[in-house]
């Protein structure tokens, strides 16, 4: 009795602290900023909360649900501080020994397919070493949060398995991709129902909320929220995130720079080319016109003489109807 009672109260306690959580004025960071997409991801203190994202987006139920995961990569704010921002991810493995490596993209890049492709191979083949048994390799889950689109379905969760062309079979099964398409996510608070929703919510809005939504009432995510509250972070953490910013703007006004560059060199280009082109187009047209008075000459000459067109055609071998127009156009003038 006194144990149900004292589960009770704790199961209260923490209702209550989780409520006053979800109800106090909060600002959020980025999640798809580097260090806050770590902390909040790759945070061993606090497992629970990549444990629900992954059992959210995966959709793993059962006997397959993550229970523990173990960070091949933890969160360290040192080796962050310096790191840039191209590619952002955090790698981990559960108590089965299966692999999960969780990426966050904001920018489509070349090479992209290929790169995670190489990625998830590269995590599967290290479990094991030269000589070991092939059976002890276990599957490989690739989950990239992607700022742009990868696929043409109309789905913002897009997922890939290798399967027998014939019958669709999933023989080959140890490697699989799921990719959270951001840009294609359009519901609104009240449209979240599934706790993939709710989190890919989470991820493409925080910045812009200023409560946690009622709706959320998911442990890991509540603590993905409470994680994410600047008013949580250490003065050392909030100046890198700043300076991840920082470096995030600088990086965006290179490119931005470069095509401005490339746009500058191509009007250069062009109007030389232009130039160019109008030179050689002028003597092409002098050429034309001098060759068109030519034969206005060769024709009028004769015709002053007193040749007929007739005549002058065929000793020109030039059509008629050419002839009679020339001497139509030009012969009272030049006579």
């Amino acid at each position: 009795m006194f144990v149900i009672v004292f589960l009770t109260v704790i199961f209260y306690f923490r209702a209550v602290i989780y409520s006053i959580i979800k109800t106090k004025k909060m600002k959020f960071v980025d999640i798809k900023n580097d260090v806050a997409f770590r902390k909040i991801f790759g945070n061993a203190k606090k497992s629970i909360v990549l444990i629900s994202f992954l059992n959210a987006i995966l959709e793993l139920e059962g006997l397959n649900r993550i229970k523990s995961v173990t960070f091949i990569n933890p969160y360290l704010l040192p080796r962050l501080s310096e790191e840039k921002s191209s590619i952002i991810d955090v790698r981990a493995t559960d108590q089965k020994g299966r692999r999960f490596v969780i990426e966050m993209q904001v920018a489509n890049k070349k090479g992209f397919k290929q790169r995670v492709q190489y990625y998830a191979a590269r995590d599967y083949s290290t479990q094991i070493d030269s000589g070991d048994d092939y059976p002890k390799l276990r599957p490989t889950y690739f989950i990239g949060i992607l700022n742009f689109s990868i696929s043409k379905g109309l789905s913002y969760l897009s997922k890939h398995i290798t399967i027998e062309e014939e019958t669709g079979d999933n023989v080959l099964s140890d490697i699989k991709f799921t990719f959270i398409q951001l840009t294609k996510f359009k519901k609104k608070e009240n449209e979240l129902v599934t706790l993939k929703d709710k989190w890919t919510y989470f991820i493409k809005h925080a910045e812009n909320l200023k409560v946690i939504p009622e709706n959320v009432n998911d442990e890991g995510l509540l603590t993905a929220f409470h994680e994410a509250d600047k008013h949580s972070w250490k003065k050392e953490e909030l100046i890198a995130y700043d300076n991840s910013k920082i470096r995030e703007q600088d990086e965006r006004g290179e490119i931005e720079f470069a095509k401005e560059e490339a746009k500058l060199e191509g009007r250069r280009q062009g109007i030389i080319e232009g130039k160019i082109e109008g030179k050689i187009e002028g003597k092409i047209e002098g050429k034309k016109e001098g060759i068109l008075e030519g034969k206005i000459e060769v024709i009028l000459k004769p015709y002053k003489n007193g040749k007929t067109a007739e005549q002058i055609s065929s000793f020109l071998d030039l059509p008629i109807e050419y002839v009679i127009e020339v001497i139509a156009e030009y012969g009272k003038k030049k006579s």
